[in-house]
């Protein structure tokens, strides 16, 4: 009897971390990065999102600034604020034009924001394969 053992190579997936309140969104945007090979994980409001990041641990985050119970600022504030977290690349994911975002911002480390009206979610993947210098 013969036992036929095959190797087995695993691959890291690039995680990303999606902290949308806006459901239809954040699916929307789940499914075109796991299209494009990333291993996605959703939170729904920023309170939730701290949870995520820090058991997930994602290679990149994209935040949305305004959500129930803790808002992006807030979250990001609280990310940043731990050795796992002050690192990570974040994308602003928001609807809110730059000039309206909260001032605090500005010193809390963002790779990027983003209006999400402007860009179509396949344009959101390579901001954010740049943001994580990926061809």
């Amino acid at each position: 009897m013969f036992f036929i053992i095959r190797d087995i190579i695993l691959i890291s997936m690039t995680k990303i971390a999606i902290i949308e309140d806006d459901p239809v969104i954040s699916q929307m945007y789940r499914m075109k990065f796991e299209a494009d090979g990333f291993d996605v994980q959703l939170a729904n409001n920023g309170k939730r999102g701290v949870d995520l990041v820090k058991d997930f641990t994602p290679d990149l985050i994209l935040l949305d600034l305004q959500m129930p119970e803790m808002n992006g600022v807030e979250a990001l504030t609280i990310i940043r604020k731990n050795d796992w977290g002050k690192t990570v690349p974040v994308i602003i994911l928001t609807n809110l034009g730059e000039e309206e975002s909260p001032k605090e911002l500005r010193t809390l480390g963002i790779h990027s924001y983003i209006v999400k009206a402007n860009l179509t979610p396949r344009q959101v993947v390579q901001h954010a394969k740049d943001a994580l210098n990926i061809a």
